[in-house]
């Protein structure tokens, strides 16, 4: 592995290393208004929910590292402590992208990519008609980090208005993620679309204490066939399988198949491995730790 070290890297390579490690970063498409009327839109990735209760987003508007300025949405949230933090998907995320291009103060990019704003209910600033959520936004705090440039500004914001569109919600009233089709940011001009085949569930329970790695067999530790997430599915189970589970295995037909092969063990796990890839983790559970007696007892021979 290659080091890094901050105070010895230019900025604008930095800059590129953090954007292309931490990612997909959510954007915020932010509206504001000037203290003179003027709208301004546009999208940051540094950005994310911390709170729900009071429901907090916070974004950063850094310093342009070319000239050290500010930019106009910093400004206007200071002089006018609203704003509106639209979400982008799919649709929109190439109209998004004409905001980025930096024009003068007096021209709107609502105008320059074709959005529609619409107007908000409790904030000046206006919402993104295409946008399938709209928060309305009361500045709570801006907490600068620095004077130079590539410098962040934390902008941490209230969230006082929520609009969804309601056809991406589910039967349950839910988000559905592949209806609302988000679009996340990356390093460089990479960009990532968060639905379909992107998008796999992990079900992990929280509140029960999971077996942890270090009871797993020795064996299945040792494989050349489970990979690092198929360990880490076995190891969040709330117990081992038990004797008497295991034991039923040893009448299975197809079992004894396997057994007949050349390299049972790897045999076993290759079919556990398919198991754990359609979470049926009780039976991938009582393969893997079937498999593990059969080594022993081919230890002791």
């Amino acid at each position: 592995m290659i080091s890094i070290h901050p105070k010895k890297t230019s900025v604008a390579d930095l800059h590129q290393y953090l954007v292309g490690a931490i990612a997909p970063r959510p954007i915020a498409f932010v509206s504001t208004i000037s203290a003179s009327g003027k709208t301004n839109l546009a999208p940051y990735s540094f950005f994310n929910v911390f709170s729900s209760n009071p429901p907090i987003l916070v974004f950063s508007s850094n310093r342009r590292v070319s000239d050290n300025t500010t930019k106009d949405t910093l400004q206007n949230i200071k002089d006018t402590g609203e704003l509106v933090i639209n979400v982008v998907n799919y649709g929109i995320v190439r109209q998004m992208a004409v905001t980025s291009i930096q024009y003068p103060e007096d021209i709107s990019e609502f105008v320059k990519s074709g959005l529609t704003p619409i107007e908000s209910e409790l904030v000046k600033p206006a919402r993104v008609k295409e946008s399938p959520v709209q928060m309305e936004c009361k500045l709570k705090e801006v907490i600068t980090l620095g004077e130079d440039g590539g410098a962040g500004h934390l902008i941490i914001c209230e969230i006082v208005q929520i609009h969804l569109d309601e056809n991406i919600l589910d039967d349950n009233g839910r988000i559905n993620p592949h209806k609302i089709d988000l679009v996340g940011r990356m390093g460089r001009a990479y960009y990532v679309r968060a639905s379909g085949e992107a998008i796999h569930t992990i079900y992990q329970p929280v509140n029960t204490l999971g077996i942890g790695y270090d009871q797993l067999p020795n064996s299945a530790k040792k494989s050349t066939v489970l990979s690092a997430n198929n360990l880490g599915q076995l190891a969040g189970l709330s117990e081992a399988p038990s004797a008497a589970d295991i034991n039923t295995l040893k009448e299975d037909p197809y079992i004894q198949t396997l057994l007949r092969r050349p390299n049972p063990l790897a045999t076993l796990h290759e079919y556990a491995q398919r198991e754990l890839s359609k979470e049926q983790l009780g039976l991938a559970a009582k393969i893997v730790w079937f498999a593990d007696t059969i080594k022993q007892e081919a230890s002791v021979k």
